[in-house]
């Protein structure tokens, strides 16, 4: 948000962004972002939580509609349309954002597959109230009967077709993985593009393209389960880019939040009167949270403990975002857009500060990043001096054992700036290993990591609470072990003897 607002306040910069557009913002950004959602959600949890599903994807959004609404209307002094509107936007939660208000805290599994579930399916609820409220506000009149029919149809619709599409690319994946003209390019790019073209097709058929790509990304996790060590590479490619996809939108999200929040204060005159938009802010994040705590106390039995946590859980973000700009398109008043986009950007900064700090007491801590780390140091170097000790006993020529070794001590990663800088020098002006250097130093490595493996399988069976790290570690080493073995490899493959 930080950096939005500098890309404002730097004339050369704020200049050339262009007007905001909320179906490229959809489309483009939250479209991909859900899908990955989905992606890391079994589909069977889905089908075992489907009563709770609905509850909190429907009964739950209505009731926050209309206490929030009502509420807005009474204290916000607006109309009762654009009060609706306004409750409309800030029904859709966000589950990566309140993975971000947990960090370093143990989160309850009873409210997480509740949280989880219900962000990934509320969000079609959330635009059809906002089109039923939006006409409302143009029309002057609510059209129930098509409100109804418009939410089976998109909401049903959506789901079938993103189940259809998937699955069919699934198989064309498949098929291709099995068969001599499988490329791995190839096989990325299908999946990369998988969720823009499937939000933007389901669009164009009037059905929803939120629920589509969520669908859509409960059936991948399905493939991505059954097929692993079919092409483990492409898999291991496929979920490193979906990782920095997701880090990158979701950066991007807020972003574009700080770039408008100046932008609208700005073209404001900041008087008591406008800041009716912070009071209503609040008012929707209160009402918000107020309705969750009491459903989930009645509704769901939580305990007073688990039912803050699932009214705090309730973290909103893109969808939210992206929804309130929406109205750009709907005929709504200037005036009324801001204060929209103003109130909702409250809510939603309120949605992940007050948990933030809240949940520091209503949460038990996690490992500490810091305890984590000192362990994980006192491993590490246990683990490279039991590489360095096998690679000492073995019989190589002295270039290789020094260059092997320097490199395990890397991983340390205590090695210093002049320390690289000297090997770098060195790699410059001696000549390339020769073919029988290039294995026994493949040799060297391969023997140094299969002792290391053999240390951090017995670390991970006394250390479980450290046990994650340790497996973190343990993957960290499989990837250097990858790096040494694959390019030759790849040069056998190139020049077969």
């Amino acid at each position: 948000m930080l950096m939005g607002a500098g890309i404002f306040l730097v004339p050369l910069l704020g200049s050339h962004v262009e007007a905001f557009n909320s179906d490229i913002f959809i489309g483009m950004i939250v479209a991909p972002l859900l899908f990955f959602e989905g992606q890391a959600t079994r589909l069977n949890l889905v089908g075992q939580e489907l009563r709770h599903i609905l509850q909190t994807a429907v009964v739950l959004v209505l009731l926050c509609l209309v206490f929030a609404g009502f509420s807005v209307w009474v204290v916000g002094g607006v109309s009762l349309p654009l009060a609706f509107i306004l409750a409309a936007i800030s029904t859709p939660t966000d589950a990566t954002a309140m993975e971000s208000v947990t960090n370093g805290l143990k989160s309850p599994q009873e409210t997480g597959v509740f949280l989880k579930m219900e962000s990934l399916f509320n969000d079609a609820s959330g635009i059809i109230l906002l089109n039923m409220a939006a006409l409302w506000y143009v029309n002057g009149y609510i059209n129930y009967q098509e409100t109804v029919v418009d939410f089976l149809i998109s909401a049903v619709g959506g789901a079938a077709f993103g189940f259809a599409v998937e699955w069919g690319v699934t198989l064309v994946r498949q098929l291709l993985m099995r068969t001599s003209y499988n490329s791995l390019n190839a096989q990325i790019l299908l999946y990369i593009l998988t969720p823009f073209v499937l939000y933007y097709a389901s669009e164009a058929l009037h059905v929803s393209g939120i629920i589509a790509v969520v669908c859509a990304g409960l059936v991948s996790n399905a493939e991505a389960q059954r097929s692993r060590l079919l092409n483990a590479r492409q898999i291991h490619l496929g979920v490193d880019l979906q990782d920095m996809i997701t880090e990158i939108f979701n950066s991007v999200v807020f972003v574009v939040l700080g770039f408008m929040f100046l932008t609208i204060l700005a073209q404001e005159h900041l008087t008591g009167s406008t800041l009716n938009w912070l009071v209503i802010g609040v008012v929707l994040y209160l009402v918000n949270v107020l309705v969750r705590y009491g459903y989930g106390r009645l509704r769901l039995r939580f305990t007073n403990r688990l039912g803050w946590v699932f009214a705090l859980g309730g973290v909103h973000g893109a969808v939210t975002l992206a929804l309130a700009y929406t109205l750009a398109e709907a005929h709504v008043s200037t005036g009324d857009f801001n204060l929209v986009l103003m109130a909702e950007s409250v809510l939603i900064l309120l949605s992940l500060l007050v948990p933030t700090v809240v949940f520091r007491w209503l949460l038990p801590p996690a490992v500490s990043d810091q305890d984590a780390s000192q362990e994980l140091a006192e491993i590490r170097v246990t683990m490279v001096h039991h590489a360095i000790d096998a690679v000492q006993k073995m019989y190589l020529p002295e270039n290789v054992k020094r260059s092997v070794i320097f490199d395990l001590l890397a991983q340390k990663q205590v090695t210093k700036i002049r320390d690289f800088t000297k090997e770098w020098r060195e790699a410059v002006r001696r000549p390339d290993f020769t073919g029988a250097e290039k294995e026994l130093e493949m040799r060297a490595f391969m023997n140094a990591f299969a002792r290391e493996r053999d240390y951090l399988d017995t670390i991970s069976q006394s250390e479980v609470r450290y046990q994650d790290y340790v497996f973190s570690l343990y993957n960290e080493l499989l990837l250097a072990e990858s790096l040494v073995i694959g390019p030759a490899v790849a040069e056998a493959d190139e020049n077969p003897r």
